[in-house]
């Protein structure tokens, strides 16, 4: 019943256009980069990863690949927190078939992009073994659901094996790879979640880090106020403070880089851990290497809407069409790609 009442809900058309609102900047702006347009892709952690399939599926005539690890799958919870911890923990009770049919429904009234978009996409999907959070089971859901829409299975690809806990895996930065990983939830694994998913994404041929690879492009903070509407900023659940990763290479915007947004999970944006995802989850150093930009968008911790652990929106705090082009989050998410990329 659930389900089927977030379905009908998902079909609902709803037109938000911004003319009549208006955004408030509060901090430095966000800039435009030279950007390839066609290589525009996510990824994120837990509740990151469930908004970078969100992203993908909504706007996946822009987004070209995703990287989801330790997250559960799109429109999983229905709009319902209870049920949200079924998407979690039991794979067995999560249908692919009925999320194939309410995302083809939405596709259908215009509250997503054309599923046929991402036919040609790259998917990259991680669970840890040891995953105390995330039932690793999960990633094979999320399997089932892309290689539904993504024509050839090789460009899903799935990592099981490594026996971390709930965290975002790193090659040198963070706690032992299969004990609880807070206060960061960044953990040692001897392995780059990061380089793996980028480097599948685009195409296979990255140059990876080595340990002593430094990142030395600039990390900025810019205003994501910027991108609220200013009548209802506080139903964001965001900060007013982003970050952005610009390598060296693409500083001077003569280079046409790509672009990545990345998403931290439940209790890591920079309100609560600080810099430490920014700087050292992987992405960086992978970016620099390869003319890659890294836009980290924050969430953070709210009494209204109800977000106390500073989670994404993938349970819809934030109201019922929190998983479609009219969401509060997608479409601030949305327009800071647009001014990045010059879309």
């Amino acid at each position: 019943m659930t389900r089927r009442i977030f379905h009908l809900v998902f079909l609902i058309p709803f037109l938000q256009g911004t003319e009549g609102f208006l955004f408030f900047t509060s901090g430095p702006r966000l800039e435009k980069y030279n950007v390839d347009k066609s290589g525009i892709s996510v990824s994120g952690i837990s509740s990151g990863a469930a908004m970078a399939t969100q992203i993908h599926v909504i706007y996946s005539k822009n987004i070209m690949g995703v990287g989801m690890i330790a997250g559960p799958p799109f429109a999983c919870s229905g709009g319902n927190v209870a049920l949200s911890a079924t998407c979690m923990t039991l794979p067995q009770a999560v249908s692919a078939s009925a999320l194939e049919l309410t995302t083809e429904s939405g596709a259908t009234v215009g509250n997503i992009d054309a599923t046929s978009n991402m036919a040609d996409d790259k998917v990259y999907i991680y669970d840890g073994k040891s995953d105390s959070v995330v039932n690793p089971g999960i990633g094979r859901v999320n399997q089932a659901f892309y290689e539904h829409f993504v024509h050839d299975r090789n460009d899903v690809k799935v990592v099981l094996d490594i026996n971390s806990e709930h965290c975002m895996p790193t090659i040198n930065y963070g706690g032992t790879c299969d004990q609880p990983a807070t206060p960061t939830y960044l953990c040692n694994c001897n392995y780059s979640a990061a380089f793996d998913l980028l480097n599948h994404i685009y195409g296979g041929n990255l140059k990876m880090p080595s340990r002593q690879v430094q990142a030395n492009g600039q990390l900025l903070k810019f205003s994501q106020s910027d991108f609220f509407y200013v009548s209802t900023p506080g139903m964001y659940s965001m900060d007013t403070t982003g970050y952005i990763y610009v390598p060296s290479g693409c500083q001077d915007k003569s280079t046409k880089c790509r672009l990545h947004v990345a998403f931290h999970g439940c209790a890591m944006g920079q309100s609560k851990i600080g810099e430490a995802y920014v700087r050292h989850g992987g992405y960086n150093e992978v970016g620099e290497l390869n003319n890659i930009i890294i836009l980290y968008p924050q969430a953070k911790a709210s009494t209204v809407p109800f977000n106390v652990a500073g989670c994404w929106d993938w349970w819809g705090y934030t109201g019922a069409l929190f998983a479609t082009n009219s969401g509060f989050q997608p479409t601030a998410i949305k327009r800071m790609i647009d001014r990045v990329a010059g879309l």
